[in-house]
């Protein structure tokens, strides 16, 4: 064993250190398990475990004379534990999915979390009994006029339920992925106003939920709107009360990860308890000479960490943060330094073994890819720097770091987050540059210091300054936002693009010699995948309206202005057009119909089944929302897609051929057979 790990780091041409491929390689078992189309059989996360101890002991056994073969069996024993961990999950998570209907049903309940979608407010509800169900799911999501309760409050209220939906674009962000791990079995709307109930269980996370929320709105109260929401968001990790605007702004500057509690906040938070405690314990003489002001101190900031991490909700990034931070301070009280790299790489198995199915999620490559590429540009920093240091070095090292360290993570996440979000923001950059040094100075150590004084009361001042520093990030993300072309759009690429981008990005930046050439020459070819893929030229969406270019092919037009909205924002996105209007009407309607060209084929959409027929005699494509029956379906000359097919299916994905041949893809198609597409009943 002691062999495996040196000699680990000379694989493959100069090698990638066993502390990132291993992760990496749990990590790939996972990414095959979660893109698989179909469920494997339940029993098969058993050989697959078994299978990865025979190759970690037989890797153990050989590494006494071999170098390669022992960690390849290694690497092969993660990919399998990776999968097998995924399956597991999987089915430790399993739940009840509510079909459905049009029905209300009472739910009788908690509020747990309260999110909000524009001005409306989604409450998440722990589930203690649904009218008609036997076992409901854990938790379910309405959107409902929450009135005078917080979470915490125990609540009855009738609502109309469903499944949770399906994403509304073929390839697009699957909310049902999500839902399933949160277990979140029904969504919905309500069609009452929620009543008091007594709850007798869950005290403890009842009691917590209501905590958080009252330091939240308690922060909101003592700070303007537009930073209230902000600050509360940084320090308990409740987003309920940012403004959209605010948020679309921050994103679009590239500023949007301040959001998200990751590294940066807990390392300002940890480290200022660090160097803060450090400096009392230092200055109490008696108690500098019996201990090294560094363990207590140490102690104290990861107590503060922890505290931290749960009082934010522990996202995944925040974990991600913690175990790092962690790390850091254990090595300190084990009077050792810890090895970057191999931080970076226990946070990430960490983070995996625990929610394996974070790994497809961008918030979990976004921050890996930053924290990855910040300590690979650390580390070749250490090696350069030389020289003595002196105040104006010391101040043109601190503006060179940020300005490095912004420049390093925004090109390591850039990518992830066209791949993902379809869009870059140009300026991002020059915004962090002018809006980070204020909130790493000012803004996060004024929230650290208000969260110590709230228990006394004394926090307002410390708002007072952190509403001024926050005052100050947003108006450089307004100011960034309204510059021309200051977002990117990018179209869609496909899945096997994001993986060979994702893998060659971790051998470029954690890899030595020509595995980072590998690595760059596995990026440019994600790319050049990337610009070849084959965007759709046209989409029905589940309500049965096309986007599309009627006419003569110019801009996106819409069969229906009126409805699916959402889906037809969501597939212009991802088409690679700006955000903007709805598109307008490309039909040509009266009273029996619609009509339209697209790529020299004839589209109708008839209103009602009497005009069906003429319109498979006269068109190329009809789509309808309403069922068509089998006979009537046999006896259409035109290509037929109908409601029946797109409500069992969801939205379809077009590609016209030349020949007027048609290409279909269904949302279903793209998200297979899994526990979390079922439509109902699923547990």
């Amino acid at each position: 064993m002691r062999r495996i790990a040196p000699l680990a780091e000379r694989v493959g041409w100069g090698g990638l250190p066993l502390a990132v491929a291993l992760p990496a390689a749990f990590g790939v078992g996972a990414v095959i398990y979660y893109t698989l189309p179909v469920e494997p059989p339940s029993w098969i996360w058993m050989p697959a475990v078994l299978l990865a101890a025979i190759l970690a002991a037989a890797s153990l056994w050989l590494g006494r004379r071999h170098i390669v073969g022992p960690v390849a069996l290694l690497v092969v024993a993660m990919v399998l534990a990776g999968f097998a961990r995924s399956d597991i999950r999987t089915q430790a998570v399993a739940h009840t999915v509510i079909t459905d209907s049009d029905r209300a049903r009472t739910v009788t309940g908690w509020i747990e979390d309260v999110q909000r979608s524009t001005s409306r407010e989604r409450l998440i509800i722990r589930v203690s009994a649904i009218d008609g169900m036997d076992v409901p799911p854990p938790r379910i999501r309405v959107s409902a006029s929450r009135g005078e309760f917080v979470p915490g409050d125990g609540i009855r209220l009738r609502a109309v339920l469903g499944p949770p939906p399906r994403p509304a674009v073929p390839g697009s962000y699957d909310s049902g992925f999500a839902a399933w791990f949160s277990g979140i079995g029904g969504t919905g709307f309500a069609v009452s106003r929620p009543e008091a109930v007594e709850m007798s269980g869950d005290r403890l996370s009842r009691g917590f939920a209501a905590w958080r929320w009252s330091i939240a709105e308690r922060i909101r109260a003592q700070m303007p709107e537009r930073t209230g929401g902000v600050a509360a968001a940084l320090l308990t990790g409740d987003r309920s009360g940012i403004d959209p605007d605010v948020a679309e702004s921050l994103r679009a500057s590239g500023l949007g990860h301040i959001l998200a509690i990751s590294g940066l906040h807990m390392a300002l938070m940890a480290g200022g308890v660090f160097f803060a405690a450090t400096w009392v314990i230092a200055r109490i003489e008696p108690l500098a000479r019996a201990i090294d002001p560094r363990m207590p101190a140490a102690i104290a900031a990861l107590l503060a960490a922890a505290g931290y991490l749960l009082l934010s909700g522990a996202a995944i990034p925040t974990q991600r943060a913690f175990v790092m931070t962690g790390a850091v301070l254990l090595g300190v009280l084990a009077g050792r330094r810890a090895a970057s790299m191999h931080m970076v790489g226990l946070a990430a198995l960490a983070v995996l073994v625990f929610q394996p199915e974070s790994i497809v999620t961008p918030g979990f490559q976004m921050s890996f890819a930053a924290a990855i590429a910040l300590v690979a540009a650390f580390n070749l920093a250490r090696r350069r720097a030389e020289g003595p240091r002196g105040i104006v070095s010391r101040f043109a090292g601190f503006w060179g770091a940020l300005a490095g360290s912004s420049f390093v993570a925004g090109s390591a996440t850039g990518g992830f987050a066209a791949f993902h979000f379809h869009r870059l923001a140009a300026y991002g950059f020059g915004a962090n540059l002018a809006a980070m040094p204020v909130f790493s100075l000012i803004v996060m150590p004024a929230g650290a210091f208000a969260l110590l004084l709230m228990p006394i009361g004394l926090d307002g001042l410390a708002l007072w300054v952190m509403d001024k520093g926050l005052a100050w990030v947003i108006a450089v993300a307004s100011f960034t936002e309204s510059l021309p072309g200051a977002l990117t759009p990018a179209a869609a690429a496909p899945g096997i693009a994001l993986a060979i981008y994702a893998a060659g990005f971790v051998l470029l930046a954690a890899g030595r010699g020509l595995v980072r050439l590998a690595g760059a020459a596995g990026m440019a070819l994600a790319l050049a995948v990337w610009a070849m893929s084959d965007q759709p030229d046209a989409l029905i969406t589940e309500g049965g309206v096309m986007i599309a270019r009627f006419g003569d092919g110019g801009d996106w037009s819409a069969s229906n202005t009126r409805r699916s909205r959402f889906a037809a924002r969501v597939f212009l996105e991802r088409s690679g057009e700006e955000r903007g209007e709805s598109p307008a009407s490309g039909v040509i309607c009266d009273e029996t119909g619609c009509a339209g060209h697209v790529s020299g084929q004839v589209i109708a959409f008839p209103d009602t089944p009497e005009v069906l027929r003429d319109d498979c005699r006269t068109a190329d494509l009809v789509v309808t929302r309403f069922p068509v029956r089998g006979a009537e379906r046999a006896n259409c000359a035109a290509i037929l897609i109908d409601g029946r097919q797109l409500g069992e299916h969801g939205a379809l994905a077009l590609w016209f051929g030349r020949e007027g041949q048609l290409t279909t893809q269904s949302v279903d198609a793209v998200r297979g057979q899994r526990p979390w597409t079922a439509r109902g009943d699923q547990l």
